[in-house]
């Protein structure tokens, strides 16, 4: 019985072998400049399609800016605000507005306003091609956070086809 469970022992410890190999590596998908490009025009012509002045950031899976558009009379505090958004939502794989509501509501996620870089307002939203989330658009300047989170929506949604 020990000639048998010594081969079946040595084969099974080569397939754990294999597939821990297997995960050393990993494949993940991002987007192209010109992708972000696209999302943050899209981005600031939706907003402007409403009369608001705003500046979209667009950042990669980790959260490095690829793209940034600020509109004409657009305030310069609107630079910041849209990459912390955009940072906010890679980071959390979630909205914005979402995780802002989150922390308004359960006194233990409260503090998620303290990490560093997080910036828990309306306007930032994660960018998904299939359910991999492969960065983030930030807008503000909208009179609200709301505001820059439909414009964010709208862009999103006419590059839908572009992230399948």
């Amino acid at each position: 019985m020990s000639r048998i469970a010594t081969p079946a022992i040595a084969i099974a410890l080569c397939l754990l072998g294999t597939a821990a190999q297997a995960q050393a590596v990993r494949t993940e998908k991002n987007m192209s400049l010109e992708l972000a490009n696209q999302i943050a025009a899209r981005s600031v012509a939706a907003c402007a399609a409403n009369g608001y002045a705003v500046t979209a950031t667009v950042v990669d899976r980790a959260g490095t800016v690829r793209a940034v558009q600020r509109a004409d009379n657009a305030g310069p505090h609107t630079l910041e605000a849209s990459r912390l958004k955009a940072y906010t939502a890679a980071s959390a794989k979630n909205s914005t507005l979402a995780i802002m509501e989150g922390a308004q509501k359960n006194p233990g996620a409260a503090n998620l306003v303290n990490i560093p870089g997080y910036l828990l307002l309306g306007g930032g939203l994660p960018v998904k091609a299939g359910n991999e989330v492969i960065g983030a658009v930030g807008i503000g300047g909208a009179p609200g956070g709301h505001l820059d989170d439909q414009c964010a929506q709208t862009a999103l949604g006419q590059v839908q086809d572009l992230l399948k």
